[in-house]
């Protein structure tokens, strides 16, 4: 991938975000019993809920596409706080994974915490095999629910 850039989401990337949202519940949906039809039905009203929530309780994130090449790869949702920047998510299409892609853009949100001193975080499912990631980039786990880690990344001093 050469050229990667954010984007705001716009109304028309709405198929979009739907299809990077199912791909991260991929996994979990092959375990599950049910008809393609049950399945997609579910993803619907758990993508909506989760949209819903992320517009409620974050009104002021920014909401942008990742773009690898021109091409919607992922999304990314950032909400910046008083003393923290938080990652509400960063999803990577399936096709587009182990390419750098996540990877970047967190690196783009590290140097934003080094210039402004906030703490970088974010939530991440235990099970999750990004958690690797996040770890070989310097993030600490800083706190958990037994669900969720709380995954923290401090800004050197300077």
């Amino acid at each position: 991938m050469s050229a990667l850039v954010l984007r705001p989401v716009t109304d028309a990337d709405e198929d979009f975000l739907y299809r990077v949202y199912a791909g991260t519940r991929a996994e979990e949906m092959a375990r599950v019993p049910w008809d393609e039809a049950q399945k997609q039905d579910f993803l619907r009203m758990q993508f909506a809920a989760q949209q819903a929530h992320y517009r409620k309780h974050f009104p002021e994130a920014s909401h942008d596409v990742l773009l690898a090449d021109g091409l919607p790869a992922g999304r990314m949702y950032v909400d910046r706080r008083a003393a923290e920047i938080r990652i509400l998510d960063i999803a990577v299409l399936p096709e587009a994974r182990r390419q750098g892609v996540g990877s970047h853009f967190l690196r783009g949100l590290m140097k934003e915490a080094q210039a402004v001193r906030k703490t970088l975080s974010i939530y991440i499912d235990e099970t999750s095999p990004s958690l690797d990631l996040f770890r070989r980039l310097g993030f600490v786990q800083a706190g958990g629910n037994g669900i969720s880690c709380l995954m923290e990344w401090h800004p050197a001093a300077k």
